[in-house]
């Protein structure tokens, strides 16, 4: 979201993008590059205990970008009212920010209408892990009140909004299915199933390779594809970016590393401990077992859920951990089934270290079962993990 920030953004620094292959498209460059106002915000952080402290984290959120737009305080383009109402968005007193609850709901909105009078141009508006604030809630006990919330700020910003040139939203759940966006048909949707743009969710091999021979690790090819590789978008196979960029940047500090668990620092990994708390169905321990093992188990998959639904079936949390990255399919069954496997050593060890947390936590703290079981659940020897999980 970032690049995209760059690229769009009057004022962007182009200087990125010299050397790069869309900088051989002239005509598009040209046309793009740098011509749009954008407002770009990731609601990742909303959360709280309740509503009111999540909602008071939606308007620090906004209200933050809504400051970097200083220009709009003395816009000579801007009449009095609009400058009352952009002071509307980004008060601050004692700290925090003051927008009401009906500025907040319309918030997206006014900005846009704002830059666009001052810039003469529509808007590109970007919004990353747009359904963040919506996890939080259910968790938390007032999933109906910020989806009320959401869906008023997200309705009016991008269903009836003339100022709108294009948006971006990023999130685990399908955009079009989640109740916020009752209404709003217009909306095109890439998820891990399709096949448009699934070569761009990733690093291809031949990337990976290049980039390994332009810092001189070569020899780590192998290592990054056994944790890093495995990834399946449509038909294409591709690598998590984030791991493989930041394995590279730690082995220009020191080369003897080995690979490192990078994704555990991205995620809570709530859907996969709620997986293995329920161990206790001997269908649902063979097919964790023969997911470490790394064959695959045929599940369907349900890419219409939303938060409120994830956690009433077990059924559903497999559909969960496919959308996020923690399995990948290998294949298509009948109708929306769909063959699943643990991706690459990465997430395999995200799988093993659960059930390894949970096993001490209600095993007996003895060192030599533990190691047992340790063993046991390394070699995929599905019968002393039963065992032992039982002693």
């Amino acid at each position: 979201m970032s690049m995209l920030k760059c690229f769009f953004e009057i004022g962007g620094d182009k200087s990125v993008f010299e050397g790069l292959e869309i900088s051989g498209e002239k005509e598009l460059c040209e046309k793009y590059m740098g011509r749009f106002p954008v407002i770009s915000i990731t609601l990742k952080n909303i959360s709280g205990l309740d509503h009111q402290e999540a909602y008071a984290a939606l308007r620090r959120t906004i209200g933050t970008e809504a400051r970097r737009f200083g220009c709009l305080q003395k816009s000579e383009k801007l009449d009095e009212g609009d400058r009352a109402i952009y002071q509307a968005l980004t008060d601050i007193k004692d700290g925090k920010f003051t927008m009401a609850d009906e500025v907040l709901a319309d918030s997206l909105r006014t900005l846009s209408q704002l830059l666009a009078k001052h810039y003469g141009r529509k808007v590109i508006l970007l919004i990353d892990e747009y359904d963040v604030p919506l996890d939080k809630a259910f968790q938390g006990g007032y999933y109906a009140e910020m989806v009320s919330l959401i869906r008023s700020i997200f309705g009016s910003a991008l269903k009836t909004n003339p100022d709108l040139y294009f948006a971006v939203l990023t999130g685990c759940l399908r955009v079009a299915k989640e109740s916020i966006f009752t209404g709003l048909n217009n909306l095109k949707t890439f998820s891990v199933t399709d096949y448009t743009c699934a070569s761009s969710f990733g690093f291809m091999d031949r990337e990976v390779k290049n980039l390994l021979s332009y810092y001189g690790f070569e020899d780590k090819y192998s290592a990054v594809k056994e944790w890093y590789d495995g990834y399946q978008f449509g038909e294409t196979e591709v690598y998590c970016p984030w791991d493989v960029i930041n394995y590279v940047d730690r082995l220009r500090d020191r080369e003897s590393l080995e690979p490192q668990n990078y994704w555990v620092n991205t995620s809570g990994n709530d859907a996969v401990r709620y997986l293995i708390r329920q161990l206790g169905n001997g269908v649902l321990k063979s097919e964790i077992e023969t997911l470490i093992a790394g064959d695959t188990i045929e599940k369907e998959i349900r890419e219409d859920l939303t938060y409120n639904e994830i956690y009433s079936s077990v059924n559903n949390v497999w559909s969960l951990l496919f959308m996020t990255g923690y399995l990948t399919q290998r294949g298509s069954g009948e109708g929306k089934r769909r063959q699943l496997a643990i991706p690459n050593l990465e997430i395999r060890s995200i799988f093993t270290d659960q059930i390894l947390e949970l096993f001490q936590d209600t095993a007996a703290r003895d060192g030599e079962l533990l190691k047992e079981f340790c063993d046991a659940l390394e070699n995929g020897n599905g019968e002393k993990v039963e065992r032992l999980q039982a002693v």
